[in-house]
C-alpha cells in the first residue's frame, strides 16, 4: 500500500468532520434566528428619530412568546395563537407581521393595548381620552433623502431642521417623535377602539410612517415577532451593507450596541 493510500482514509475522516461542524454551527444559527435573537435591518424613516434607516438591529424573539410566524417560513396552519406568551408593555418597539400581508414584516410602537381608546388631536396622542405629555426637544435631521414611510402618501425629500418632541407614557416608556406637518393626515384621527388580543401601532415619525391610523389598522396579538432590544450595526447616507469600501466614512459608531427604547 502506498502512502497516499494511507492518507486517503485521514482525509475522508477530516472532510466528514468539516461538514458535521459546518451542519452543526448552521443548525445553531437556525435555532437562535428561530428562538433567541432575529436580525432586522430598517429600511425606511417611519422610525426616526430613534431607528435610522441602515440600523442593523437584534430583535428579541422570545419577549412575547412564540407563535406560528415566529419561523422564518411560516404556515398559517400550523397552530393558532402564542406558546409561552407574555403581554408587550405600552412603548415596546416591536417588529410584526402586517396582518393585510403576514409575509411582509413591520417595526413600530405599540401606543394601544386591548380595551384602549386611542386617538390623536392637534397632533397629540391620547390613550383612553387623556393627553399624552409632549415637550419639545429640540430639532433633528437626517444623513439619508429617500426615508418616507412605506405606503404613506405625504413623502419628503430630505430632513432638515424637523421639530422633536419627547413623549412620556404611564408605562414610564419616554421617547422622541418627529413633526414634519402640524396639518398632516394622521395629526386629527377619530377614535380607534383597540379588540381584544390585538395592538395599536404608531411610527415615532408621525407624519410618515404607514401605521394603524392607516392601512395596518390592528395587529392581532399572534402577529408580534418580537421586541426590538439593541443596534448592533448602523450605516449612514444610505450606504449598501456590500460597499465595505465606503464604511470607514459612513459608519455610525456611536450607535453601535445601543439599546431601543
Amino acid at each position: 500500500m502506498s502512502v497516499s493510500d494511507q492518507n486517503k482514509p485521514a482525509e475522508k475522516n477530516a472532510l466528514w468532520e468539516t461538514i458535521v461542524v459546518l451542519f452543526q454551527a448552521f443548525l445553531l444559527a437556525a435555532v437562535i434566528r428561530t428562538v433567541l435573537l432575529q436580525p432586522f435591518t430598517i429600511p425606511s424613516g417611519s422610525m426616526m428619530p430613534t431607528l435610522l434607516v441602515g440600523d442593523y438591529l437584534l430583535v428579541n424573539k422570545f419577549a412575547y412568546g412564540y407563535s406560528r410566524y415566529s419561523l422564518p417560513l411560516y404556515n398559517p396552519d400550523w397552530f393558532k395563537g402564542r406558546l409561552f406568551g407574555s403581554v408587550p408593555k405600552r412603548g415596546d418597539v416591536i417588529v410584526f407581521r402586517l396582518p393585510s400581508d403576514p409575509a411582509i414584516d413591520y417595526i413600530k410602537r405599540i401606543v394601544g393595548l386591548p380595551g384602549d381608546r386611542i386617538q390623536v388631536k392637534d397632533g397629540v396622542l391620547f390613550i383612553n381620552d387623556k393627553p399624552v405629555p409632549r415637550v419639545a426637544e429640540g430639532t433633528f435631521s437626517s444623513d439619508t433623502s429617500d426615508t418616507a414611510g412605506v405606503g404613506v402618501q405625504h413623502s419628503v425629500g430630505e430632513y432638515k431642521d424637523v421639530p422633536i418632541y419627547r413623549e412620556t407614557l404611564d408605562s414610564g416608556a419616554t421617547y422622541q417623535t418627529l413633526d414634519l406637518n402640524a396639518m398632516s393626515d394622521g395629526d386629527n384621527t377619530p377614535v380607534f377602539n383597540v379588540p381584544e388580543k390585538h395592538y395599536f401601532m404608531m411610527g415615532d415619525n408621525r407624519d410618515n410612517s404607514s401605521d394603524s391610523r392607516f392601512s395596518v389598522k390592528y395587529v392581532p396579538e399572534e402577529n408580534l415577532v418580537g421586541r426590538a432590544s439593541f443596534i448592533i450595526f448602523s450605516l449612514g447616507n444610505e450606504t449598501p451593507f456590500f460597499q465595505v469600501w465606503r464604511w470607514p466614512s459612513n459608519l455610525r459608531y456611536d450607535r453601535f450596541f445601543k439599546g431601543i427604547r
